[in-house]
């Protein structure tokens, strides 16, 4: 099967990040673990450059680059603070792809300009307490009255809530059919009465990644705001999923190759019994070995987007891809901490944050176990073609 090469346009568009991220991006990484956010003025570099529009059409105000150059630019940004991919992840991806799935027109030309510009922050409002990887069971429900929706609920773990301004609900509004057309998405702006942000979350990793509850008292919303047609809201939320599982694993990908890079400086510069730990055979095998994955993981990816920008819309190649990057990057992460040693587990080096945030990519966007039942699924219908 031929497939095309990347188009220079994009890696000359990703290099330009690539020199951004080093120059302005990573000497502030401990400023924004500390402070929890990115300084406002870089959130301005990163609107001018338009990295919050990528996978958005030109002519809603978008750069249209579609998923390989999307992907180029995740792997760029995660040499930098991973608060920079999160800030964008949602507005390129579940928070924009509803939208531009099933949107009718009047709602894109409404929404995304502004998504796009970075001057609306989407959310994608799927997960509850009682309901993670199986969404279906969802307990979130919206009530026709008159020419309103009235929606009641808890969500939560929802990446960039708190300072969202457009909100990708999804809700059932038939308990019975439930996955199977009882669940509709909506579109809730902030400022609706009834929509209230809980508790924020605090997690182990991804310090700056801001998440938290969302809360549904009595929310009403016009009836235009519903995306697609009434009841097929979970079939347009998997369809969200892919682009945002390949980006995922290509912030992986970037963690990874930075991470080698930190293992190899160290293993050059550490000595030990009278020469650079490069020189042992165990650290060359660990080194080795994390290059080979990493080789492997671009390969897929970058089959897996130059197929999805051709057409080739295929859940278990995200999966796949997704699933290997991310448990890839975290075996990379493993290794890279084992050759510094003790430093390696010291704040100062940076690997001990990596490490940490590394563990969320195979939990979100579909625990790797999800991953491997939307594989095994399509292996057993005969739909996977190599």
């Amino acid at each position: 099967m031929y497939k095309p090469a990347i188009p220079n346009e994009l890696l000359d568009f990703a290099d330009t990040i690539k020199t951004f991220v080093k120059k302005e991006c990573e000497p502030i990484d401990d400023l924004i673990e500390e402070q929890g956010k990115i300084p406002e003025d870089m959130v301005q570099k990163i609107r001018e450059f338009g990295l919050f529009g990528m996978t958005i059409p030109e002519q809603y105000g978008g750069l249209g680059i579609g998923a390989m150059g999307y992907c180029l630019v995740a792997k760029a940004l995660s040499w930098g603070h991973g608060a920079f991919r999160s800030l964008i992840a949602v507005n390129n991806g579940i928070g924009s792809q509803a939208l531009l799935v099933a949107g009718n027109e009047e709602q894109k030309k409404k929404y995304l300009p502004d998504i796009a510009g970075g001057k609306k922050i989407t959310s994608f409002c799927l997960t509850e307490p009682g309901a993670g990887s199986d969404a279906a069971a969802m307990a979130t429900t919206a009530v026709k009255d008159g020419k309103y929706w009235v929606i009641n609920g808890l969500k939560h773990f929802i990446t960039n809530a708190p300072i969202a301004d457009i909100y990708t609900v999804l809700a059932l509004t038939d308990k019975e059919k439930r996955a199977k057309g009882g669940i509709t998405a909506f579109i809730v702006e902030k400022g609706t009465p009834g929509l209230k942000i809980g508790q924020l979350h605090n997690h182990m990793g991804s310090k700056a990644a801001i998440q938290s509850e969302v809360i549904f008292d009595n929310c009403r919303i016009p009836e235009e705001n519903v995306i697609g047609k009434v009841g097929e809201g979970f079939r347009i939320a998997m369809k969200t999923l892919d682009i945002g599982r390949l980006t995922l694993a290509a912030s992986c990908i970037g963690y990874a190759e930075k991470l080698l890079k930190m293992g190899s400086d160290y293993a050059k510069t550490r000595v030990q019994f009278e020469k650079p730990i490069a020189k042992f055979q165990a650290i060359q095998w660990m080194l080795a070995d994390c290059a080979t994955e990493i080789y492997a993981a671009n390969s897929m990816l970058t089959d897996a987007c130059l197929r999805y920008d051709g057409g080739e819309r295929s859940p278990a190649l995200a999966s796949m891809t997704k699933l290997y990057a991310s448990e890839m990057a975290c075996r990379v992460a493993d290794r890279v901490l084992q050759i510094h040693g003790g430093m390696g587990y010291m704040v100062e080096t940076k690997v001990e944050r990596y490490y940490r945030d590394l563990r969320l990519y195979r939990i979100v966007e579909g625990t790797s176990e999800i991953q491997r039942l939307v594989i095994s699924r399509s292996v057993l219908k005969d739909e996977i073609e190599f």
